[in-house]
């Protein structure tokens, strides 16, 4: 079970569970995301990160301004910085890079590591998984591609009773490609923008 109530008004969730963020631009939805991972990383839970819009070392700042703890187990899996072509990259304890958003075999190899890492050499049992943005995923590759890679990615969050979390741009799609994604995951919610600075959340699928 994975406790969110520090950050989203719901009950407990079960493990294995993937959930959707979705909303338009501006709304907050990476944030909630993130603040999620922090609210774990807070509980000694494992947290992996995969960007495809922010390179690893803006995440891994963030990531560490934000969490009250010492050296967080975190893994980034980068899938920026290679495709701007900047110097020559390694992996490293933190950080594992895909080659491009294209690569989606890649990804799904680098998480597998840091989920392997994580269970086998570190000895941890919950862990929440970060998924920002599937919208730049459709940008480089069409929906069929994009669903393949993400039942894999949704299956592997679920066979490691991790907690998953995507963030899609609703805006930026049509109906059909949201409803057709929505298929993969046992929550959705749904940022909308409210009055002032005061945003509108909806949830499907928890109490």
């Amino acid at each position: 079970m994975y406790d969110l109530a520090d950050v989203h008004p719901a009950d407990d969730i079960d493990s294995g569970t993937n959930v959707l963020v979705a909303g338009p631009p501006l709304t907050g939805k990476r944030d909630l995301a993130l603040d999620i991972l922090v609210s774990g990383a807070n509980r000694d839970d494992g947290s992996i990160v995969v960007t495809t819009k922010d390179s690893a070392d803006k995440v891994l700042s963030e990531f560490d301004a934000a969490v009250d703890v010492s050296d967080p187990d975190v893994g980034v899996v980068d899938c920026v910085t290679k495709q701007r072509g900047i110097g020559t990259i390694d992996d490293d304890p933190r950080i594992k890079y895909a080659s491009s958003p294209v690569d989606m075999t890649g990804i799904g190899i680098k998480l597998s590591e840091f989920l392997q890492e994580f269970y086998e050499a570190r000895g941890l049992t919950d862990n929440r998984i970060l998924l920002h943005s599937i919208s730049t995923l459709l940008m480089y590759s069409n929906l069929q591609t994009v669903f393949r890679f993400l039942h894999v990615f949704t299956g592997r969050i679920q066979s490691a009773d991790a907690l998953g979390l995507c963030v899609i741009d609703s805006t930026a799609h049509d109906d059909q490609t949201m409803n057709t994604l929505k298929q993969l995951f046992d929550v959705v919610i749904e940022i909308e923008e409210g009055d002032g600075e005061e945003r509108a959340i909806r949830t499907a699928g928890l109490s």
